[in-house]
């Protein structure tokens, strides 16, 4: 494989794990802070 292949394919899998983290670590996140608001200040999850 030439050299301009690898480096497309290495930067696209990077961009692809930088993604997948952050869906990751951000779906989670956002759950469990509408639930906090739920919880403590009555705010409803769908707001």
């Amino acid at each position: 494989m030439s050299l301009t292949v690898m480096i497309i394919a290495i930067v696209g899998g990077i961009a692809g794990l930088l993604s997948t983290l952050y869906l990751v670590c951000s779906l989670p996140a956002v759950i469990i802070w509408k639930l906090w608001r739920r919880i403590f200040h009555g705010i409803p999850m769908t707001k």
